[in-house]
Parts: structure tokens; C-alpha cells; sequence
């Protein structure tokens, strides 16, 4: 599928995996759409590349719904790219007190990641079905963001990885439910990507975790998740998988 032409939706785009990604799309010819909630950063992307803002809450159904209908406005929807974070919570099952983990915030974060990530993917597949088939490729394609945690999940991480596996696990089910409609699913599990968010605190993770990655020993750049994510759009035969991005990492438990 060829992205010059097409419409496209970045939740989450005012992030580091999200900017790249918006800015690698708009390079190649898609009408872009920055949904998220840092109104600053939305509008500087706006002003710099020619793309729309809209604020948008992940959970919202109305919310989404709104930058659904700008994309649409902007020509065929056909890519939406998820990347929005939350609260990630964490600690151990049971604490070192012998309390047992908060329910409040284990809802709280499979609430912000999985489910969020569930209402995006049913109300962008429910528009890029609206679309006319291109030959082959069909309707358009979704790519959804979990994490290397998802498999390796480290000691105090549980409520990220349950959220993050269940977006793994969506992925081919997702697949096969939209596959008569010609809509791709692919998910992009991240390892340790190196965003502007970290700030100062970038250089101590870099020293931390590069020499643990076999190769690159380097922290991921947000630009490779973004040109996986290009590689997505273009490749039709790229559905139902989930796609490590991380060098070779594997989680130790700590």
C-alpha cells in the first residue's frame, strides 16, 4: 500500500515514537492527524509540518471519534498508528509489608494501555472499512505499540506486562476479524527506544541498558520504530504478526 495520498491517524503523536512516526508519514505523502493531549507539542507539529492537532483522550469514544473524522476529512483513512502512553503503576504482587498489589491501580493501568489501545483499533478499523478496497492491498492497515514486556516482563512491571500481552494477544485475533475487510493488524513491540522524554535521565539509561542489547549496544532511536512502522504500511504481506524492536534484548528479571 502506498502512503502518498492516504490519510492517517498517530495517537500518541506528540511523543517520541509518535512524532517520528508522524513525521516519517507526512514525509512520504500522508495527510496526518497528531492525536493526543500535550496541546504545546501538538501545535508546534502543526506549524512546523502543515499536519492537524486534535486533542485527543485514547479512552474517550467521542474523543477519538473527533480525530477519526478530521483524518477523514483529510482524504482515505487507511493507517492508524497507535503509540499512546499512561501510567505504567507497578510494585509487586505482594509487597514487601505482605500487602497485597493495588486493584485501583492495576485497573488503572490495564485501563490506560489495553483498553485504550481496544477503543482506537475498534473505532479506526470501523472507518478504514469505509474505504474502497485498493486492488490487493485492501482498505488500509492498524499498527498498535506494545512492549519487549509483554514477553519479559521485570520483577514490579505486572500491570504494564498484563496490559502490554494483551495487546500482543489482540493482534492476530484483530487480524482474522478484519481480514474480509481488507484491513492489516500488526503490533510493534518495542525494547528500550531512547525518546526526548527521559531528558537528562537519557544518559544514565544509555549507559545502563546499551551495553546490554547484543547489537546495536545502543538504546533504540525513536526514527527506527518510525521506518518499521513506514515498512508496515507498504508491505501488505505483513499481518497478524507483533514485531520485536530491540536489538535482541531480552528482559532480565531486575
Amino acid at each position: 500500500m502506498q502512503i502518498m495520498g492516504c490519510s492517517a491517524i498517530v495517537v500518541g503523536g506528540t511523543g517520541g515514537l509518535g512524532q517520528a512516526t508522524v513525521r516519517r508519514l507526512h514525509e512520504a505523502g500522508a495527510k496526518v492527524v497528531v492525536a493526543d493531549v500535550a496541546d504545546d507539542k501538538g501545535k508546534e507539529l502543526e506549524e512546523e509540518l502543515g499536519v492537524r492537532y486534535v486533542r485527543t483522550d485514547a479512552s474517550d469514544e467521542e474523543s477519538v471519534g473527533a480525530a477519526i473524522a478530521e483524518a477523514e476529512s483529510l482524504g482515505p483513512l487507511r493507517i492508524s498508528v497507535d503509540t499512546h502512553g499512561g501510567p505504567a503503576g507497578g510494585g509487586r504482587l505482594v509487597g514487601k509489608d505482605g500487602s497485597p498489589m493495588d486493584l485501583a491501580a492495576f485497573r488503572t493501568t490495564i485501563e490506560s494501555y489495553l483498553i485504550s489501545s481496544f477503543n482506537v483499533m475498534r473505532l479506526a478499523a470501523a472507518a478504514i472499512a469505509k474505504q474502497e478496497p485498493i486492488d490487493d492491498s485492501g482498505r488500509g492497515v492498524i499498527i498498535n505499540t506494545a512492549s519487549i514486556a509483554a514477553y519479559e516482563g521485570q520483577i514490579g512491571q505486572l500491570p504494564y506486562s498484563a496490559a502490554k500481552g494483551g495487546i500482543v494477544g489482540m493482534t492476530l485475533v484483530a487480524a482474522r476479524d478484519l481480514s474480509p475487510l481488507g484491513i492489516r493488524v500488526v503490533t510493534i513491540a518495542p525494547g528500550t527506544i531512547l525518546t526526548p522524554a527521559y531528558g537528562k535521565a537519557g544518559d544514565q539509561l544509555e549507559a545502563y541498558w546499551g551495553p546490554q542489547v547484543p547489537h546495536p549496544k545502543r538504546m533504540g532511536r525513536p526514527s527506527e520504530y518510525a521506518t518499521l512502522a513506514a515498512s508496515i504500511v507498504e508491505n501488505d504481506y505483513l499481518n497478524g504478526e507483533v514485531i520485536r524492536l530491540d536489538g535482541g534484548l531480552r528482559f532480565p528479571p531486575k
